[in-house]
């Protein structure tokens, strides 16, 4: 069958057993502990392998593409295009493991799609999308996107987006047009815009993916307002977590130990709808890009059991995104 999802427990230059490398930290490990010849990948800081050694079909759900042949949306002001290209993150993948991905169309490109459908036919059958859309006025061919693999459509309340500030009544329609394709909605939000849409979003026709751990700031603490609304919205079956994006939310920086009561209570309220997602290439990160085998590595901390982190890296994707 598949490989355990497990760490690996290869030895290192100190001559430390696995034993004794599972008592330290994991920013220690991912620095000190694995092998790192040959692994530097694009977008992505550090050489060495994850210590976790993901299942077959594990699956990377939340990445973007961005090339030069596609340009950025009129007016767009962060980060330029760069050349975050299918060849790239291949190189990623072959680093960290996982053999399935899902890409995300970036603010970068507004509602201009092209960049992510291209991407998921050079990816094939191993691929998903999510994709951006005015739900004024969504494109006429979206409904054929279907056979293109894309799922689901993103709703982001945090970057700018060429209709401006999104709201809830877009995020009402969006979901509309969602549900009508049989797909569902993914929505990037801090935790104070989360709460206040909150009845809104758990009344949504369509399952709701949350992105990047509900963006809730570590200084408030577990069970402060914006995380109180997210964990009720998981008791109600409705909703999936992304845990992704530790970058953003971390006050304290690698290994992202203020996260750790937040991500742990998510896994624990709703391990069926959990997703993990590496966020490559990083936006808005380039001076200060992550070590992507430390951020899977998390996982180890916030699901500890085995099984569970199956779960979330096989099982749970393949439900919502339709893998075969």
């Amino acid at each position: 069958m598949g490989r355990n999802c497990e760490p690996q427990g290869r030895g290192n230059r100190h001559g430390m057993a696995r034993r004794e490398l599972m008592t330290i930290g994991l920013a220690s490990l991912a620095t000190a502990c694995v092998p790192r010849s040959g692994m530097e990948s694009p977008y992505s800081s550090g050489a060495a392998r994850p210590l976790l050694r993901v299942p077959r079909l594990a699956c990377d759900s939340h990445i973007h593409i961005l090339e030069p042949r596609f340009p950025a949306t009129p007016g767009w002001k962060g980060e330029p295009v760069g050349d975050a290209s299918v060849a790239a993150y291949r190189q990623f993948q072959a680093r960290i493991g996982t053999e399935r991905v899902v890409v995300v169309t970036p603010s970068t490109y507004g509602t201009d799609n092209s960049a992510t459908l291209d991407a998921l036919d050079q990816f094939g059958e191993k691929a998903r999308g999510v994709i951006v859309v005015d739900c004024d006025a969504p494109p006429a061919d979206i409904a054929s996107m279907r056979g293109r693999r894309v799922r689901g459509i993103r709703v982001n309340f945090v970057s700018p987006q060429p209709w401006g500030r999104s709201d809830e009544r877009r995020l009402v329609a969006t979901a509309q047009i969602a549900a009508d394709l049989g797909w569902h909605i993914q929505i990037y939000a801090k935790a104070e815009q989360i709460a206040a849409m909150e009845p809104v979003i758990a009344k949504l026709p369509v399952a709701t993916v949350i992105d990047h751990l509900g963006s809730v700031d570590p200084a408030g603490g577990a069970g402060s307002p914006g995380h109180a609304a997210i964990l009720r919205l998981l008791a109600s079956g409705k909703t999936w977590m992304k845990l992704s994006g530790a970058y953003i939310s971390s006050k304290a920086g690698p290994p992202y130990g203020d996260l750790q009561a937040i991500a742990g209570s998510y896994v624990a309220a709703a391990p069926e709808r959990m997703l993990w997602g590496s966020d490559w290439p990083h936006r808005g990160q380039s001076r200060r890009l992550p070590d992507d085998a430390a951020l899977l590595d998390l996982l180890m901390q916030w699901a500890p059991d085995r099984e569970t982190r199956r779960r979330i890296l096989v099982d749970n994707p393949a439900e919502l995104y339709g893998f075969g």
